[in-house]
């Protein structure tokens, strides 16, 4: 009866289609039969994440069996039950994800084809100037190229099972296409130095070379810190979630919200804002750019984060499907895209900040100096039903003086529980480097779904502690509008 309850799909209402379908119908057809709605490529976008939350509810369990029969399967090691569970359902997340970015192009682009025409401003001795946006269409094409990559690789790895230290590097693969239309487009490679440092190396430093190896190494880490961070049922697709409201409530603090002042509409901006099918040039050159650059963001996070919410709902305790690494590298390479597209990689890297505390906490592991096991996930204990800190211990080696020192320090800051051999006195086992196992060394243990929502808090507090430093804390070192 367990097995049977664990496996069946989650009943989806049908009401959830006759409310949604016609919102999203909405959203998406407003803009072809207004032709100067206020928000018509946002419109679209909304419409498309709508439509993306429909197609992950509705096609995992439709598609679930289909990867058993391909062997794409698994068993959950935090179950007493051994049924067969599909796993990469992460390539049915990232296909409706890419689909719907690439529908969404005749939005954002065709007015750029018709507006030059209908405006007389732009005749010049009889002819009229056709200026197509071939820069923003190459930067959100190879955006989509880096994502399709990372979907293959992902998928790859899912099939192969390839090993954390081999897999580390992946990512840069994937993210090749946008760092070479990035260099054919002449991309900015300066940074904004701190106030405290100008004196020293001037208000911009320029990196060259060195910036690129930045944004392969943030793609990178995007992609590997969620994948570090998993092992229970729904923790990948939540940290996705989060980072993603996070990104689209930053995004939205970009655009002028002023009173009378409506959102920008196109993605492409060049001699003023188009408010209300009206061009204006109210707003400085600078300012529209960033409007830009926000708005290429949400364009890629409203999907993201429909698919995101759909997947959850079957990954969630006791999951119905598992994500795989394919899901884990296509929402870090979307993560990556924006924060280099829309150049805001440190806003990005703040709501990062449980990701990054689990990654330095697992880099003795990571690069051998701790035993890293096959799987690093917390113990299940069949009887009460509870989760525990699981353990690596040191069986073919000694822990050399490094190792001691680095679980040393971790035991004295509370975030490892060391086992001494009583002879030798040496450590011989500790619980695995995870941020996981040290929730449940300091909050004791308890269920896989009380787990997930702390770490699901933990992620939120992140980003509220991200939103403080990026507009409270940056004005000690950086100068300018912090919007």
């Amino acid at each position: 009866m367990a097995q049977e309850q664990a496996i069946r799909p989650r009943p989806l209402p049908n009401v959830l289609l006759f409310i949604s379908v016609p919102t999203a119908a909405w959203f998406l057809l407003r803009p072809l039969i207004d032709p100067a709605p206020p928000l018509p490529a946002l419109h679209a976008s909304v419409g498309l994440s709508i439509f993306a939350l429909l197609g992950s509810l509705y096609l995992i369990p439709a598609l679930g069996p289909t990867f058993i029969r391909a062997n794409l399967k698994g068993r959950d090691l935090l179950k007493t039950y051994d049924s067969p569970i599909p796993e990469s359902q992460g390539l049915i997340c990232a296909s409706i994800y890419i689909i719907l970015l690439i529908l969404f192009i005749p939005y954002v682009f065709t007015e750029s084809i018709t507006k030059y025409h209908d405006s007389p401003q732009r005749a010049r001795e009889g002819l009229v100037v056709d200026e197509f946006p071939h820069h923003q269409l190459a930067v959100y094409l190879s955006s989509l190229l880096s994502l399709l990559m990372a979907t293959m690789l992902g998928f790859l790895d899912d099939v192969f099972d390839i090993r954390w230290r081999h897999k580390l590097p992946i990512p840069i693969i994937a993210s090749i296409p946008l760092l070479i239309v990035y260099h054919s487009e002449r991309g900015a490679t300066d940074v904004v130095v701190p106030l405290p440092l100008r004196w020293l190396l001037g208000t911009l430093l320029h990196l060259g070379p060195l910036y690129y190896v930045y944004m392969s190494l943030l793609s990178t880490f995007c992609t590997n810190s969620i994948n570090i961070l998993a092992g229970i049922n729904g923790s990948e697709v939540s940290q996705a979630v989060v980072i993603s409201l996070s990104i689209i409530l930053n995004d939205l603090l970009f655009l002028p919200w002023a009173v009378g002042f409506r959102i920008p509409l196109p993605l492409h901006v060049t001699d003023g804002v188009k408010v209300g099918g009206v061009w204006s040039a109210g707003m400085a050159y600078g300012s529209r750019i960033l409007v830009e650059r926000h708005l290429l963001s949400l364009y890629f996070m409203l999907p993201l984060l429909g698919v995101c919410l759909g997947f959850m709902y079957h990954n969630w305790y006791p999951a119905r499907a598992f994500p795989g690494d394919t899901l884990c590298y296509v929402t870090g390479m979307a993560f990556a895209v924006v924060g280099i597209q829309a150049h805001y990689s440190k806003t990005l890297l703040l709501f990062f900040l449980p990701q990054i505390f689990n990654f330095v906490l697992s880099c003795p592991q990571l690069f051998g100096l701790v035993p890293c096991p096959r799987h690093r996930v917390p113990r299940f204990d069949p009887d009460t039903q509870l989760l525990h800190p699981s353990r690596a211990e040191f069986k073919d080696k000694r822990p050399s003086r490094l190792s001691t020192l680095v679980l040393r320090l971790y035991s004295a800051l509370g975030l490892v529980d060391l086992a001494f051999d009583e002879k030798t006195g040496e450590i011989a086992s500790t619980t695995n480097l995870t941020i996981l196992n040290v929730f449940l060394l300091r909050f004791g243990p308890r269920r896989e779904d009380s787990l997930t929502r702390v770490l699901i808090s933990t992620q939120v507090c992140g980003s509220l502690v991200a939103f403080f430093i990026r507009y409270g804390l940056a004005s000690l070192v950086y100068d300018g509008n912090r919007r």
